[in-house]
């Protein structure tokens, strides 16, 4: 029988990329291993902070990308000579009102992330915006962004909102960030046929649906959420990477038509067979970890993926196998890396 030779392991640091990682930056966006926001750690204003008057800050007319991160500003105002701009960046300041902008015509982006922002308003000048990001505020309603038909990414990550709505103009979006929200159910979705993003981790979502409209969708991700039975996806037949890991899934069915996924998520669930996959030809990465397959057979499912180069296998009734990694080598002979350990031939 043939053997592999196998040297010492390389260990590795963890990428999931089961959120959306264009918002927030190196110092404020903190997230564990299942997409979920670090409460310890999140970004969040200092109370004693006192705002500053922004007479004391100066603009430069001819900028076309302003910087204006973390200085203190409490309020909106004294923008109008910035009718150059096409990127604005307020993020990590005191504001409370989303205000005095109607002067930003030529805006494309503008980043409110991390301040107290209560409500979304008077935006219906930027007709031009095409990314918004007013995530770590406080908003409870998505709303006031009926102008904004240009609009491709939008992100209202870590808020209070409860429900999915008013978003029916963006036909333009391609990308939705929704996370760490208080959301209970997919709907108000139809309208957005240019979505390629979905970004719904961290809610109460409890079942799969309302996404039929959504055929260009290539990535979905709705970690750490309520989700007990896989449905709803068969018309998702663009779908390249399924983020379903931390909920109650207890099956792997329901992925007949997603033949085109190269990454399949769904660790942290009460899955006790891999099964009803075989077809996923495409498949590159598989994580499976904090599951109950206790069965060498159950590989199988997986040797049709001949680019497959990932499988997280962690913490299953199988890992307790003295043999655990030879055998996924041996099953599995295109995987280079065995859960955050690199094979090393």
């Amino acid at each position: 029988m043939a053997t592999l030779s196998v040297g010492e392991p390389q260990e590795m640091e963890v990428d999931r990329r089961g959120e959306s990682e264009e918002s927030g930056d190196d110092e404020t966006k903190r997230k564990s291993l299942n997409g979920e926001v670090d409460s310890l750690q999140a970004p969040s204003t200092v109370p004693e902070e006192s705002p500053v008057d922004m007479d004391t800050i100066t603009l430069d007319p001819d900028e076309e990308d302003v910087d204006l991160v973390h200085c203190r500003i409490g309020k909106i105002e004294g923008l109008e000579v910035l009718r150059k701009a096409k990127t604005i960046s307020l993020r990590q300041n005191l504001i409370k009102h989303i205000e005095n902008l109607d002067s930003l015509v030529s805006l494309r982006e503008l980043d409110l992330y991390d301040n107290q922002i209560r409500k979304l308003e008077n935006l219906q000048a930027l007709t031009e915006l095409e990314q918004l990001d007013v995530s770590f505020n406080l908003l409870r309603k998505i709303e006031g962004l009926e102008c904004l038909s240009k609009i491709k990414k939008l992100f209202l990550l870590h808020n209070k909102i409860t429900s999915i709505a008013n978003l029916d103009q963006m036909t333009s979006l391609q990308m939705l960030e929704l996370g760490s929200n208080r959301i209970r159910i997919i709907e108000n979705l139809d309208c957005l046929t240019s979505l390629e993003s979905l970004f719904l981790g961290t809610n109460k979502i409890a079942q799969l649906q309302n996404l039929d409209g959504l055929h260009n969708l290539t990535v979905l991700s709705i970690q750490s959420n309520r989700i007990t039975k896989l449905e709803g996806l068969q018309n998702l037949v663009n779908l390249r990477e399924l983020y379903l890991s931390h909920n109650g899934i207890e099956v792997i069915e329901g992925l007949e038509n997603n033949k085109k996924l190269t990454t399949l998520d769904i660790a942290a669930n009460r899955i006790k067979k891999i099964e009803n996959i075989s077809h996923l030809t495409e498949l590159k990465e598989f994580w499976m970890n904090d599951n109950q397959i206790d069965n060498w057979a159950d590989l199988d499912e997986l040797k049709n993926a001949k680019g497959l180069e990932t499988v997280y296998l962690e913490r299953n009734p199988l890992q307790k196998d003295p043999q655990y990694r030879r055998k996924i080598m041996l099953a599995l002979p295109s995987v280079r890396q065995i859960d955050a350990t690199f094979i090393r031939f």
